[in-house]
């Protein structure tokens, strides 16, 4: 997708992902993955010191009157979709949220963002990265759902950079993982990078998820100029090989299409990537019993009002 703009409403955003999902059906799809916060343009760059402030930019139902239209005609063409956006739940609780809706318009599961980067204070930045400031972590993991006859993996932008993302979906048997983001060509504070680099860590994390697991993957972003801040894009389709067999062309609104065929990953599975067969979880405790470099270390989310 191009950028939101703040002053876009959620029925011009929904219109627009209604002629995505058309010219999906039109293409013979039978799922559709929208970016990260499709609904919103992605507010954590703002610094709102009430966070009430931001209520505006959450869904405290889905779908809402506002969303309805797509869930409705998704189920009228059989497609699949996973969507994005900032969820606020009956006790006020903010997250990072996907929900997957499957061909006959039935709510398969949700995915609430794990891997939440940025900071929780304001800093001295032109676009702030304030996810951790508007967001909990989510507690439930990472979900394997049913969709169009697939067993899919939910993650969320940041998530796509973590190896332990696509492992613990890959042995929940996932056969492919849906990602949606919005990643900033600024990259991570204190860095100024080339703007190709920040689209060859974006196709490197996707790459080496999906070839280190097995797995297909279809990571949609948005693109172009959103509020002023320039996003990557580069929505693509890869292979259990890791190869890019589809990818956006443009900076707008675009259907990025692949072909799914379960038997790329068959011989992954079976031979060099055979979990069963070649896996020693008895050596890779260190993962789960240390956090940090060297010692543990223990966040504390501080700064909500």
């Amino acid at each position: 997708m191009g950028g939101v703009q703040p002053a876009e409403s959620r029925t011009s955003v929904v219109g627009r992902l209604l002629v995505l999902l058309e010219r999906a059906a039109s293409r013979g799809c039978r799922l559709v993955v929208f970016p990260e916060l499709t609904l919103t343009t992605f507010f954590p760059r703002y610094w709102l010191p009430r966070l009430d402030d931001a209520d505006g930019f959450y869904e405290r139902e889905m779908p809402s009157p506002e969303t309805a239209p797509l869930f409705d005609r998704a189920r009228e063409l059989g497609v699949g979709f996973v969507l994005g956006y900032a969820e606020m739940t009956p006790a006020g609780r903010r997250f990072n949220t996907v929900i997957a809706v499957d061909t006959d318009g039935s709510i398969a599961g949700y995915y609430r963002k794990v891997h939440l980067p940025g900071h929780v204070e304001e800093r001295q930045l032109a676009h702030q990265h304030l996810e951790k400031y508007y967001f909990e972590v989510g507690e439930e993991g990472f979900p394997v759902v049913e969709l169009a006859g697939l067993k899919v993996g939910l993650a969320t932008c940041n998530d796509r950079r973590w190896a332990e993302t696509y492992r613990v979906l890959a042995l929940q048997g996932a056969d492919l993982v849906a990602i949606g983001y919005n990643t900033p060509v600024g990259g991570v504070p204190g860095m100024a990078p080339e703007p190709h680099r920040m689209m060859e860590e974006h196709l490197l994390s996707v790459r080496a998820g999906a070839y280190q697991n097995s797995l297909w993957v279809l990571a949609a972003g948005k693109s172009g100029f959103e509020d002023g801040q320039r996003l990557i894009g580069g929505s693509c389709v890869v292979t259990p090989g890791g190869d890019v067999v589809s990818v956006a062309a443009g900076d707008g609104d675009e259907l990025v299409v692949g072909t799914y065929d379960p038997r790329v990953a068959e011989p992954y599975r079976a031979e060099l990537f055979n979990f069963a067969l070649h896996r020693r979880p008895e050596h890779y405790g260190l993962i789960v019993e240390r956090t940090g470099h060297g010692e543990p270390v223990v966040e504390t989310l501080a700064g909500r009002s």
